[in-house]
């Protein structure tokens, strides 16, 4: 069989379908260290190309196979929210259809991220939508996890196209199921390696892209932490990441503070993030694949966008018409695989930021006032006319979040309580001791310290200086007599109604059953937020 790659990246259809037997006559790709990273691994001579530019009868002749992952950026939720530029997404997912249009193969399959599924979906049955014109090639749309398919790695994707899905399902019982621990024990030994997916073998000394990076610091490690388990906003994830299952999704872009970063125990008391040849095993590459790059993020980012060739080979296989008890595994296809000639180059894993850009931007949830679903307060930066740093609280379902505004208005409503008033008299203290701490530092040197150019207080021990004091005054609510607790939920509910029925606030129920924690952190929030603190120009010498 004969097949072209689109949008071909580094190489994971290529290498799939070539294993399988298959040959791959023509690849396109646009961004130069891929193609020379392609070219690398297979001895080629493509060229970058545009491939919106492409004119049809440029293309090859007589093809059986077209596949291809066009560029997910725009249609990725990763991307601001899922905010992407659909009308240039679309761009891509038409030509690579009007290829297929054109030549008419066989067999054709594209990948992409699982939102590509729905814009299929409603483009091939809108008549006024752009795909639409395509819709006599009724493809089969399927969104599926390559860990399932032979991948470490738990990554789900959009594939569409008319492969024989039902023969690739027959291949799953050939398949075992590898993890991230199976991947770091692997790479890790200092005599033999063993690819833990293909079979193939190396000396530990040819090995190459093991170089890891040092362990997080105290804040990065904050950071990680906080991102993954105490996320304002997303689900919780685990940290450091199991060992005994697959990996999470691979990304392009992470940083060493990024919650999509894969963060695992370093085996001497530290955490870090994994080197380029563990990313690389997760996406499926073996042990022998080469990254011609001359920075580490940009192999970090050719590595993320692959697709992962251990799939691309059940496509080829199926493609081929190979039944199950025929099919060659991957550990028996790739035992004889072996490094290209040219190594290379090291490129050192990227270091912890010296400095940051001045408005780096900071968002933590307060320890102790965290309440899932979105249900939330939080220290920010975020640059607003009264002042840089503010603790803010936001309730209510995704589709109508709501913001208590904690300032010197809702402080004066609260004092008016009896309740409140005694409150503050009887924590006066604690709420002294914070602000001869906060006096440590100002504003802009917080600002400052948070983007490295400063010693001095840090941003995370201003939250955890607002949490502690929150505990505190939950401490004193739980104390009082259950009659005036009752009084508390009134509180609570009559600042998050601003002038509403209390029926019709969202998330009320979540509201009345938090009501001492959250009154907490209003007394605390609007405490802090209107503090001259935040007036100060200069830090405490």
């Amino acid at each position: 069989m004969r097949a072209i790659d689109l949008y071909a990246g580094i190489g994971g259809w290529s290498l799939g379908l070539k294993l399988a037997g298959i040959e791959v006559v023509a690849s396109y790709e646009w961004w130069q260290p891929a193609v020379d990273t392609h070219n690398g691994n297979f001895l080629g001579t493509v060229q970058p190309t545009d491939i919106r530019q492409l004119h049809m009868e440029d293309l090859p002749t007589d093809i059986d196979l077209v596949v291809g992952s066009p560029p997910c950026t725009e249609f990725s939720y990763s991307n601001r929210g899922g905010g992407g530029n659909l009308d240039e997404g679309l761009k891509d997912l038409i030509k690579f259809l009007e290829i297929v249009e054109h030549l008419k193969p066989r067999f054709w399959a594209l990948e992409n991220v699982p939102r590509v599924a729905q814009v299929l979906q409603r483009g091939l049955n809108d008549p006024f939508h752009p795909l639409y014109r395509f819709r006599q090639l009724k493809p089969r749309i399927e969104v599926i996890d390559f860990s399932d398919y032979g991948a470490p790695q738990s990554r789900r994707r959009c594939i569409a196209g008319n492969i024989p899905f039902d023969m690739i399902e027959t291949y799953k019982h050939r398949l075992p199921r590898r993890t991230l621990g199976d991947v770091v024990d692997a790479i890790a030994s200092d005599v033999e390696v063993t690819d833990p997916v293909w079979g193939c073998v190396l000396p530990a000394r040819m090995m190459t892209e093991c170089e890891t990076e040092a362990a997080l610091n105290a804040e990065e490690l904050r950071m990680n932490r906080e991102s993954k388990t105490y996320h304002p906003v997303y689900n919780n994830m685990a940290f450091p990441d199991s060992m005994d299952a697959p990996a999470r999704t691979v990304t392009a872009t992470c940083t060493r503070v990024s919650r999509e970063s894969i963060i695992i125990d370093d085996g001497v008391g530290g955490y870090r993030r994994l080197s380029i040849r563990e990313r690389a095993c997760l996406q499926g590459f073996p042990i022998t694949y080469q990254f011609y790059a001359r920075s580490f993020s940009d192999k970090a980012k050719m590595v993320g966008n692959a697709i992962p060739p251990t799939f691309t080979y059940l496509i080829a296989q199926a493609a081929l018409g190979i039944p199950a008890d025929r099919f060659t595994t991957l550990a028996e296809a790739g035992i004889a695989l072996t490094p290209p000639e040219r190594v290379a180059p090291v490129t050192p894993p990227t270091t912890e930021g010296r400095t940051y850009p001045v408005g780096r931007s900071f968002r933590a949830a307060l320890p102790g006032l965290r309440f899932k679903s979105g249900m939330r307060f939080e220290l920010a930066n975020a640059r607003r006319k009264d002042g840089a740093w503010r603790v803010r609280f936001f309730f209510g379902p995704s589709v109508d979040i709501r913001e208590i505004e904690m300032g010197r208005e809702l402080l004066r409503q609260l004092r008016s309580s009896p309740l409140i008033k005694t409150l503050l008299m009887s924590t006066g203290v604690a709420f002294t001791a914070a602000e001869q701490t906060l006096q440590e530092t100002t504003p802009d040197a917080l600002q400052a310290a948070w983007t490295h150019r400063a010693q001095g207080v840090r941003p995370y021990e201003v939250a955890d200086l607002l949490g502690e004091l929150a505990a505190q005054v939950r401490r004193y609510l739980e104390a009082v007599p259950i009659d005036q607790q009752h009084a508390v939920i009134g509180y609570v509910m009559e600042a998050a109604a601003e002038g509403e029925v209390s029926d019709s606030i969202p998330g009320s129920k979540k509201l009345t059953i938090n009501a001492l924690a959250i009154l907490s952190g209003l007394i605390v929030g609007a405490w802090f937020n209107t503090l001259p603190w935040h007036h100060q120009q200069c830090a405490v010498a």
